[in-house]
Order: C-alpha cells, then structure tokens, then sequence
C-alpha cells in the first residue's frame, strides 16, 4: 500500500485563494509541519515566530486563568491562518494555542509574512477579513458560554469544528472538550449521551458518530448560525457546505486517550 501523500499548501481555503503571483511568492518558503493531539502551537507571551497555514487540523486558542483553568475563544481550521498578531502589532499572543484535532500545517516565517504585508496587497486584505470573522467568533462564543446549555454549546462546537476539516473526522479525549467548553467532564458526557437520546449521534467507547447534521445544526444555539452567516460573507472563497445524505459521508469525532506537545 502505497504512502499517503503529503497535503498540498492549496488544501488551506485562504492559501488557495491567493493569485498565483503571490503563490509564487511564498510558497517556497512553507515549511509543512505534523501537528499531534494538544501540541502547543502558541503560548501566552512568548514570541511568534511563524504563521500557520492549517490543512488538515483543528486549533483551539484558550484563555487560561491564574488558577490553571481554561477556556477556548475561537477555533482556527483550514479556512484560515493562526498568528493573526503578527499582523495586528503584536509579537506575541495573551491567549494559548493548542493542537484540538491532529493533522498538518504548512507554516511561514514571521519576517516572510511581513515582507508581503508591507506589500499592502491581496494577502492583507484576505487576513483583514479573517480577522473581522474571528471576532464575530469570539464574541459570540463568549455570549454562548454564558446564556446556553452545555449540550447547544457542544453541538455549537461540533459543527464549527467540521465546517473547519477537510474530512470528517475529530480526534481529542472527553476532558480536552471539556477543557474547550470550560466545562466539567460529567457535563460533556451528560451532554454527548443526551445527543445519543434523541439521535443525532451514536456514542461508544468514546467514539460519536453524527448521525443527523441537520437535527444538530438544529438543536444548536443561534450563536452556531450568527458564525457561520458570518464565515461565509467575509470568506467568499471558502466552499459551500453541503448537507451529509449518504451514510459514508457521515462525520466522526473519536475521544482517544493520549497526549502530545509540539514546540512553538
């Protein structure tokens, strides 16, 4: 059986969106990287030295309070970049970030991306409009956190987190989503099996199936809707989503147990 091949830069929507002049441009200069389950990408304070283009991976970034606990804000896929600080002024980030499903990234060096900021171009623009959706993110995951249920926040998380994959499949334990959600464990688990209850997914021996996308988008909170509509106007360039229809094509989170770190 023949290897799988590596992931092409293009795989991330707003690399794929650029004019092949600014390709030409950068693309000798990714690096792709493995990103394992929980690395730290990102850590409070410490210097960015590359932007990270994901491909195939999911990142959470997480405030984390004094007395350890943490809570994430947004999450980054293949729709976007992670590093947007870089950008803004800043040379490091006061929230955390962490690998929330494995997969790969190509990264750019920090002098590269502001080489062709100062073109004032099209990749500007594009992060600009990224950025305006990663606030509407945060700000309505702050709303969500403190107005719904677990279970809407769950679904909430769940189909931000697949609209962000180029396949449909998750992997991380039951107490990192707790950890994503700022919730206890027992919460997720009373959450994941009320889902179960009602079938929308099928949950054994900490693998969920949906089974029911619509049903899920339905028993969300409007904060999922408020994102998405959001998403879609600021990206133009990002594929429709499309309802599952098809048995093969049903999305699949699998809660492992397991930890890695990967060096900012």
């Amino acid at each position: 059986m023949s290897p799988k091949p590596p992931p092409h830069p293009r795989q991330n929507h707003l690399l794929a969106a650029l004019s092949p002049e600014v390709q030409d441009r950068l693309f000798p200069y990714l690096e792709l990287v493995a990103l394992p389950l929980r690395a730290l990408m990102y850590e409070s304070g410490r210097p960015m030295r590359h932007v990270y283009f994901p491909t195939d991976a999911i990142v959470s970034l997480q405030y984390v309070m004094e007395n350890g606990a943490s809570t994430a804000i947004l999450v980054v896929g293949n729709e976007g970049l992670l590093g947007i600080t870089l950008f803004m002024g800043g040379e490091s980030s006061p929230s955390r970030s962490v690998v929330q499903s494995a997969g790969h990234a190509y990264r750019l060096p920090r002098s590269r991306v502001k080489e062709e900021f100062k073109r004032h171009g099209e990749l500007l623009l594009l992060m600009l409009r990224y950025t305006q959706a990663l606030i509407t993110q945060v700000a309505q995951t702050a709303v969500c956190n403190r107005h719904h249920a677990i279970d809407q926040q769950l679904c909430r998380w769940l189909l931000l987190s697949l609209d962000r994959l180029s396949n449909n499949h998750l992997t991380m334990t039951q107490e990192f989503i707790a950890n994503m959600l700022g919730v206890r464990r027992e919460g997720v688990t009373q959450a994941a099996l009320k889902l179960q209850q009602l079938g929308v997914i099928s949950y054994s021996r900490g693998l969920i199936k949906v089974l029911d996308r619509p049903q899920l988008e339905a028993l969300s909170c409007e904060c999922y809707g408020v994102v998405k509509k959001e998403t879609d106007v600021l990206l133009h360039y990002m594929p429709q989503r499309q309802v599952i229809k098809d048995a093969s094509a049903i999305p699949t989170v699998t809660l492992p147990t397991g930890n890695a770190v990967l060096a900012a």
